[in-house]
């Protein structure tokens, strides 16, 4: 097993629980940050500083580049960069991770799943589940906002940008951060932007798990989209990327 499984999981789990943690202080009855009105610039931030405080972690785990997204690993296993055995043990790490992380967000909020009653309030805590349009307009989103996220990052860590590929370790979190922050903005409001299929499916699979007073079934007819939109987002970054020689 690659020493940066460690890092991979215990990366996507500081991921989830930021994240995920700003959903939940913004949905959840009775918490001071619905008390006070916190605004999805607030949401978004949460999980803009998850990505980069999840980047360090991993970083100090033992995973140098790290990735906390299948659609990243893909990329990275596509270009040569993993082999398909680190690159499946990267998966797999990033969903225990992410399943750790939403058991993480539900004992921090403990008291407050019993006081909320609305269930879609509840599992938008932990997945996405967008309420208008068809599940193909949201396939759409999730498409495009992946492409971008592993398109830049892609860009970032190419010997032709400005960093000629040497990101110092310090730098990369931060402005993978601000990428996030800003896809979160432009595209979050469309499909809720997984743009991550561990980030989606681990959190859901541990809301259907856990002993929520208030819930639904976890939406599983919808979860395909945040899985394969992601996915389908990266292999197109790939893709675009090998065509203009990044």
């Amino acid at each position: 097993m690659p020493s940066s499984f460690l890092g991979e999981l215990l990366g996507t789990m500081i991921l989830v629980l930021l994240g995920n943690g700003a959903l939940a202080s913004a949905l959840l009855n009775q918490t001071r940050a619905r008390a006070l009105g916190t605004s999805w610039l607030g949401v978004t931030g949460g999980w803009a500083l998850g990505i980069t405080t999840g980047m360090l972690v991993a970083q100090a785990a033992g995973s140098p580049t790290p990735e906390l997204n299948p659609a990243l690993t893909l990329a990275f296993w596509l270009r040569g960069e993993l082999a398909l055995v680190d690159a499946l043990l990267h998966m797999l790490a990033q969903l225990s991770g992410a399943f750790l992380g939403a058991l993480l967000v539900w004992l921090a909020y403990l008291p407050y799943w019993a006081v909320t009653n609305d269930a879609q309030r509840s599992l938008a805590c932990f997945s996405t589940s967008p309420s208008v349009g068809p599940p193909s307009a949201h396939m759409i989103s999730e498409i495009i906002a992946t492409f971008v996220l592993v398109y830049v990052l892609l860009s970032l860590y190419s010997p032709s940008s400005p960093f000629g590929g040497n990101l110092e370790l310090g730098i990369a979190p931060l402005l993978v951060g601000a990428v996030l922050w800003g896809l979160g903005l432009a595209l979050g409001g469309s499909s809720h932007y997984a743009i991550n299929p561990a980030r989606d499916l681990g959190p859901r699979l541990a809301y259907t798990l856990l002993p929520i007073s208030a819930k639904v079934a976890g939406h599983w007819r919808y979860a395909w989209v945040p899985v394969l939109g992601p996915l389908v987002g990266g292999l197109l970054a790939t893709l675009v990327a090998w065509a203009v020689g990044l």
